[in-house]
């Protein structure tokens, strides 16, 4: 078997270019940008068009919407804070988010939001981090009182889940529910990593964007990441889809030179909001299997890193997590269960499909895959403009995490 440039056996190349032009070759994905590296070679495809109707083909340079693939990025701000000690893991959050000081937590997740007790510790910094602060979007539970009152708030608006307000009045907001869980109880999906971006901007008396892109973005070169598309590149971004689940038809969710991402968000989100590209991606993953340099420059500390991309989580936490995923795995379509979660990232715990134990990443509803495998040095990553309303893009990143493993030349 011949070996490929970057480490990766050349039938294997082909069999995954093969793979991923079937997928658009179906009409239900109109086109992608993959990247696959290992050690210091690299490898891209780009397949297909921006538009389904249209001739500009996919580039290299695409830029898109990350989603939830935002959290793995966005939580390195919070970590140069504990690098420099003006965070500490254990620090309660109410100095800086008096909002969610003295909470009420519900007597039971699904109670009246009246029916409340005491909290029986502040929050502190290990628990947004973590996931584990006690509240957190359950697409599950949609009946529930607090899933209701999030959405009636205004927290999260129903089509974006995404903040729709500026971060001081966000977080007023929030302050006005109690909290779910107990701090520390359970693992909850997305609200915290909002809450971190919240926390960053008041540590360092900076929007959070700022500083995220003066202390991450730039040492890393990621000149195409930021929570909007500049108008000198809203060329580069493809319309979102949400293909209609009854009939596969293309629907656009989000536009481009008026959609959502074409202008400033009233709040930058560390859950789901940034765009970006397959290099930019690759120089933070790569950064992370380099356990904080890049180049000849330390972005993070090995111990940062070592903390980001291995599972936090207790037993009871896991439980927790394993449940929720296997709900999303109904929900959505078929993403894989990965095991642990980190700092904003998912972490593999165990082999339950051809990735093994420690690989680091996650995924993103618009649609976006980042991995990385510190074993295999591997780093891949998988970029679509098609939503999960269908199982079309779930179904390509599976076939390309298979197919890449089986690709790796031993």
């Amino acid at each position: 078997m011949g070996t490929g440039s970057n480490g990766l056996s050349t039938s294997g190349l082909r069999r995954l270019r093969e793979m991923l032009l079937r997928h658009v070759e179906s009409k239900r994905i109109p086109g992608l940008v993959a990247l696959v590296s290992r050690g210091e070679n690299t490898h891209v495809e780009t397949i297909g068009t921006m538009r389904p109707d249209g001739d500009s083909p996919m580039r290299r340079d695409t830029i898109f919407r990350m989603a939830s693939t935002t959290k793995p990025v966005a939580v390195a701000a919070a970590m140069v804070l504990l690098d420099e000690c003006r965070l500490r893991l254990d620090d309660p959050v109410d100095r800086w988010l008096p909002e969610l000081a003295d909470r009420r937590v519900l007597r039971q997740p699904d109670s009246p939001l009246e029916d409340t007790v005491p909290a029986r510790r502040p929050i502190t910094v290990r628990d947004l981090l973590t996931s584990t602060f006690g509240l957190g979007l359950d697409m599950t539970a949609t009946n529930s009182p607090m899933t209701g009152a999030i959405f009636a708030q205004g927290i999260y608006g129903q089509e974006w889940l995404l903040p729709a307000v500026e971060p001081d009045e966000w977080m007023r907001r929030l302050g006005t529910l109690p909290l779910m869980y107990q701090p520390g109880e359970r693992w909850l999906y997305n609200i915290s990593d909002d809450v971190l971006g919240v926390l960053v901007a008041r540590v360092t008396g900076q929007p959070f964007e700022t500083f995220l892109r003066e202390r991450v973005l730039d040492p890393l070169g990621m000149k195409d990441t930021g929570f909007h598309v500049p108008a000198d590149k809203i060329d580069r971004l493809p319309p979102l889809y949400a293909p209609d689940p009854r009939t596969g038809k293309f629907t656009v969710a989000d536009e481009v030179e008026r959609g959502h991402h074409s202008r400033p968000p009233a709040f930058p989100s560390g859950g789901g909001g940034l765009d970006s590209t397959v290099d930019d991606y690759h120089a933070y993953f790569r950064m992370l299997l380099n356990h904080g340099m890049h180049g000849t420059r330390r972005v993070l500390s090995r111990q940062s890193v070592e903390l980001m991309t291995t599972n936090r989580l207790t037993s009871g936490q896991l439980a927790a997590r394993e449940a929720w995923a296997r709900d999303v795995v109904h929900l959505s379509h078929g993403q894989g269960q990965h095991g642990g979660w980190g700092f904003g990232m998912a972490v593999r715990t165990y082999r339950g499909d051809f990735a093994p134990v420690g690989q680091f990443g996650w995924d993103g509803g618009a649609g976006t895959s980042t991995y990385a495998d510190p074993d295999n040095q591997l780093v891949g990553i998988l970029l679509t403009q098609t939503g999960m309303s269908t199982p079309d893009s779930t179904r390509a990143i599976h076939d390309f995490w298979t197919t890449l493993y089986q690709a790796i030349d031993d």
